[in-house]
């Protein structure tokens, strides 16, 4: 296994408290509109069979959407998953490499993995880009382009690391810079793009800005249905949502519009797109307690099943035992419809808290590490290579090429 140290995403604090008020005041979007740029002129976005409109999806999440965490969502029944949050200069400098062992593809910068993928989950994997730069976001896409289905362009996210270097929520003050690095992005790159954004204090305010975003090129949406300042113990603004959608319908007919907030399994799925008008829908916080949340018929004990299935994935993945470490205990063991006793779930939190390697880990559940590694990573997600397996010929006949799988 690998010993190559991982540079996960920023731990993500509390966000900030400014004031509803002076954020709708910085964000010039009436005057800008004037010009109506990107209402005249759409460029041509990459050809995309990525189902953005189908289905629920993983959404991007700081330390928690790691290679793990996609394959079992891909395993239980998630469309596309994105990947965490990585900023430009981070994977800008990094040197690709190969681990033999595993298949694992790991972006190295001074001896430290700043991002890693793997072939098996490419024709579903987004590259969660954060940038406030068009040349920086360019150079960051052309970089990894090739081990992914598609790049998205953060301008969600509400917390200071993210905000401090005019990434994330902040691009949603300086709707220009957003438009040109969107322009640039689809104009520049051979990957559908993608945007994530929030909600405006002002809907109007939203709707404007909704328009010139869908005017650069991009070929999906998605709306955290949160202002920058809501915490996500607050409910969704999900009623905002729909009038969103009927904008992109009237201006950019086809465009999907992906939903985000207060989805946490497929059971609120019918709910949700009857509040909003969409068809498909992000989920985060879901999936952090449980990734098989996607499941339609149901999710798997976290205790018994999914836990297990997850370090097994990420021994076979080389996946830094830290972080997986940190997605477990992220995890809520009643979060299925028949939890392990009490004292089971309190025993597996106990030792798992303990566990310094994977093999503490995995003996909690009665499996020993050198069995385990005799598996390979395909038979431990045995419905995703088989769904797979569909999306190949999908993407090849797409491509005009003769499918053989």
């Amino acid at each position: 296994m690998s010993s190559t140290s991982r540079a996960h995403s920023p731990p993500t604090p509390p966000g900030s408290d400014d004031d509803q008020s002076r954020v709708a005041k910085r964000v010039k979007l009436a005057e800008e509109d004037d010009s109506k740029e990107d209402k005249v002129h759409v460029p041509v976005a990459s050809t995309s069979t990525l189902p953005y409109g189908t289905g629920l999806h993983l959404a991007p999440m700081v330390r928690i959407g790691t290679l793990p965490t996609r394959l079992l969502s891909l395993e239980y029944g998630a469309e596309l998953v994105w990947g965490p949050e990585i900023v430009d200069k981070a994977i800008i400098g990094t040197n690709r490499v190969i681990d033999e062992q595993t298949g694992t593809i790991q972006y190295l910068k001074n001896n430290r993995s700043i991002w890693e993928c793997h072939p098996l989950e490419k024709e579903r994997l987004i590259f969660q880009l954060g940038s406030a730069d068009p040349d920086l976001a360019v150079q960051a896409a052309l970089l990894v382009q090739d081990d992914v289905a598609g790049i998205g362009l953060n301008c969600g996210c509400p917390k200071p690391f993210s905000i401090s270097g005019g990434m994330g929520a902040a691009l949603l003050k300086v709707p220009d810079k957003l438009c040109e690095i969107l322009r640039r992005l689809v104009s520049s790159t051979k990957v559908p793009i993608d945007v994530k954004i929030r909600l405006l204090p002002s809907q109007p305010d939203t709707l404007t800005l909704v328009s010139r975003l869908i005017g650069t090129g991009v070929s999906n949406l998605t709306v955290h249905c949160r202002t920058q300042d809501m915490r996500s113990s607050e409910p969704a603004l999900l009623h905002r949502l729909r009038e969103i959608v009927d904008l992109v319908k009237k201006e950019r007919p086809g465009l999907p519009v992906v939903a985000n907030g207060d989805c946490f399994a497929e059971k609120d799925r019918e709910r949700i797109m009857e509040i909003t008008g969409v068809s498909s829908i992000m989920i985060a916080r879901g999936a952090e307690m449980n990734p098989s949340c996607f499941n339609p018929s149901g999710m798997e004990d976290p205790s018994t099943v999914i836990i297990p299935q997850l370090l097994k994935v990420a021994l076979a993945t080389s996946n830094n035992f830290q972080n997986t470490k940190y997605i477990l205990n992220s995890m809520n063991l009643t979060s299925s419809p028949s939890p392990a006793p009490k004292d089971r779930r309190a025993e597996i939190k106990q030792k798992l808290n303990k566990a310094k390697t994977y093999g503490d880990a995995l003996e909690i559940f009665g499996l020993k590490e050198e069995e385990v590694k005799k598996e390979s990573l395909e038979s431990l997600v045995p419905r995703w290579v088989e769904r797979r397996k569909g999306i190949q010929g999908v993407v090849l006949e797409a491509n005009g090429e003769v499918s053989e799988v």
